[in-house]
């Protein structure tokens, strides 16, 4: 009986950051100054054609064509709010889809970068909690969605670009921790994306173990999705939290400032009507947090079907932004931004899986 030879999975270019490129080549036989060109042309000049990166040696050239290849995303959804807010559904492989989003603002541009496909933390706010877990997106599926982006900005011919990105779309970064790190990694790395590492952020509910050794590998800015000044509560809404108590999480946060050059952490808190947002539950914050360099975001909290939450009365959420003022923290409500085009995240994932199980019986696209 003949046995069959099966080939090597080819090489995904686009998610190798400096140490793991760095590695290949070696093993090839190539000098470090190769990673660096291939970089370039992959990250800065957004050349996918390997035959046309010229400055790279013929024999270098053959091989990665031979062994690797740049895979990009496709988009199957592509909408764009009135307020100019902008949302992909973008491919991801094996019949997945995640979301990625753009957000203009009058002074940068911040692009929402997914990184799973579903989220098993089921966090009770979140719409795409709601919608299970599939898998981790690769390094290269992850920075691939920083090209398409780009790339779609530049084609609209309005100027609009990517200056800041954050770690915010579907999944729990810190839950995919190698790849995430990989491809921040790329995002600042002058090589590549070049973009300062106060411009780019991971966004996390919490994963204590990981926080610690985030620190050791990474020095990005960091938000952490809090939601709720105590245990009881956060439990509730955040069920991480029953792993991973405040009294954990604070230590391992301060942590981090100290071990970085950054100066806060950027704290999310989505205001839940009747929930969250009492007096009571500024002055628990204030306590919290009283120890740690922090920034405190109010975000309006955007419904989607199913959900059992009301946003907080904007009045309400503004006197507990007084609240938190007063007592010297800096902190900012956040405009709700892309209502018109399901701007939770999770929600078009969410319209496709409802829209082919009607069609086909079964869902072609999952999300978190």
């Amino acid at each position: 009986m003949m046995s069959s030879i099966v080939a090597p999975e080819a090489i995904d270019l686009l998610g190798l950051d400096e140490p793991a490129l760095n590695s290949l080549l070696a093993e090839w036989g190539e000098k470090p100054f190769r990673g660096r060109q291939l970089r370039q042309w992959l990250h800065q000049r957004r050349v996918y054609d390997l035959e046309q990166m010229t400055d790279l040696a013929k024999s270098l050239r053959a091989r990665l064509v031979e062994q690797a290849n740049i895979r990009l995303p496709e988009a199957i959804f592509d909408r764009e709010s009135s307020d100019g807010t902008r949302k992909w559904l973008l491919t991801s492989g094996g019949g997945n889809a995640v979301e990625t989003v753009y957000i203009p603002e009058r002074d940068r541009g911040t692009l929402c970068v997914s990184s799973q496909v579903g989220c098993a933390l089921d966090c009770r706010f979140c719409s795409t909690g709601k919608q299970g877990f599939n898998r981790n997106l690769t390094a290269g599926e992850i920075i691939g969605q920083l090209h398409y982006a780009t790339q779609a900005l530049e084609h609209e011919g309005r100027g609009r670009r990517v200056t800041n990105v954050v770690m915010m779309g579907m999944g729990e970064p810190l839950a995919n921790f190698r790849h995430v790190v990989a491809a921040t990694n790329l995002m600042v790395d002058p090589f590549a994306w070049g973009l300062s590492r106060r411009r780019v952020t991971l966004s996390t509910v919490g994963l204590v173990p990981a926080l610690y050794r985030l620190a050791e590998q990474s020095n990005i800015s960091l938000a952490v999705s809090l939601h709720a000044p105590n245990d009881a509560l956060r439990d509730e809404i955040v069920p991480i939290n029953k792993k991973y108590p405040l009294s954990e999480l604070i230590p391992a946060c301060a942590h981090y400032c100290d071990r970085t050059p950054h100066r806060c952490i950027y704290w999310e808190y989505v205001m839940l009507d009747g929930v969250n947002d009492h007096q009571a539950h500024a002055d628990q914050l204030i306590e919290l947090l009283r120890n740690v360099p922090s920034k405190i975001n109010l975000i309006p909290f955007n419904p989607f079907p199913g959900s059992d939450y009301r946003c907080s009365p904007r009045d309400r959420i503004t006197r507990f932004a007084d609240r938190l003022q007063r007592a010297g923290f800096i902190t900012t409500i956040r405009r709700t931004r892309g209502q018109d085009i399901d701007g939770a995240c999770g929600q078009l994932v969410g319209q496709v899986i409802n829209l082919r199980n009607r069609g086909r019986g079964s869902a072609a696209v999952s999300g978190n």
